[in-house]
């Protein structure tokens, strides 16, 4: 079976983010993730970390005013110094709750901004941020998005991040594999994930349409897990999706389909 991890983001989100630690222990998640720790003091986050026995597998990078339409920095070249200033918090935040894989969200193309120019900003800040990350024993990962739920976004096709890794050439910078984003740019996910198994690093899921729970939608979730399993990828999978009708009600996809 593989490694579940609860996103805290979006799951059990009718109590307030430090209370969703217990009700991820009590519902059998043995780790957790989330998209941002910042609001909240490192040590708030680590102590219900202990006292649940949650390992904290990943989050991202600080990603600009998300509730302003930010969804990453990486690419924009008038945003480097605030990318790096995240870079050095993220570190501080990874330091405190033992993680050791970040997310970079490449941002959005801005208005006006050369392609090739965004393409290349995002490069060097992966390379700077994957140099920073690797003396403390950090992972960097980028995620391909698909361009239907966040248009404009930059990065959207496994091939894409495959081709900016290669192009970085940084031994930490790694493939964050979402079924649902994926399912919904190329499909062939069986596939495309046993070809890139050594670069993939973390894996999430939610099922389409809908983005709710395994098995809700169109994707054999119960060949995926077994086949994955089977190739031996040994990572998290990250259950980032939106319940249909509350968290607790919605999981019975664990037993019914991951076992």
């Amino acid at each position: 079976m593989p490694k579940f991890a609860a996103n805290l983001s979006t799951l059990f989100t009718d109590v307030p983010f430090l209370d969703r630690f217990a009700l991820a222990h009590e519902a059998g998640f043995e780790a957790v993730e989330f998209l941002f720790p910042y609001a909240f003091e490192a040590q708030q986050i680590a102590a219900r970390l202990r006292r649940y026995q949650l390992k904290l597998v990943l989050f991202n990078l600080p990603a600009g005013d998300w509730p302003g339409g930010d969804r990453g920095m990486a690419c924009d070249p008038r945003r480097s110094d605030e990318f790096r200033a995240g870079v050095a918090a993220a570190l501080e935040y990874a330091a405190e709750l033992g993680v050791t894989q970040l997310h970079c969200m490449a941002g959005k193309l801005p208005a006006g901004l050369a392609p090739a120019l965004a393409h290349a900003t995002y490069v060097d800040n992966l390379c700077y941020a994957a140099d920073q990350l690797a003396p403390a024993g950090v992972d960097l990962l980028i995620e391909p998005i698909n361009h239907f739920d966040m248009p404009g976004y930059l990065l959207n096709t496994s091939r894409q991040a495959l081709d900016i890794i290669a192009e970085a050439g940084r031994p930490n910078l790694f493939l964050q594999y979402d079924v649902y984003h994926m399912q919904r740019m190329e499909g062939e996910l069986s596939n495309t994930i046993q070809a890139n198994l050594p670069l993939i690093r973390h894996m999430q899921v939610a099922d389409t349409p809908g983005r709710h729970e395994p098995g809700t939608g169109e994707i054999n979730y119960r060949h995926l897990f077994a086949f994955i399993d089977r190739i031996g990828y040994d990572g998290w999978v990250g259950c980032e999706y939106m319940p249909a009708a509350g968290t607790i009600a919605g999981l019975g996809w664990r037993s019914a389909l991951a076992t």
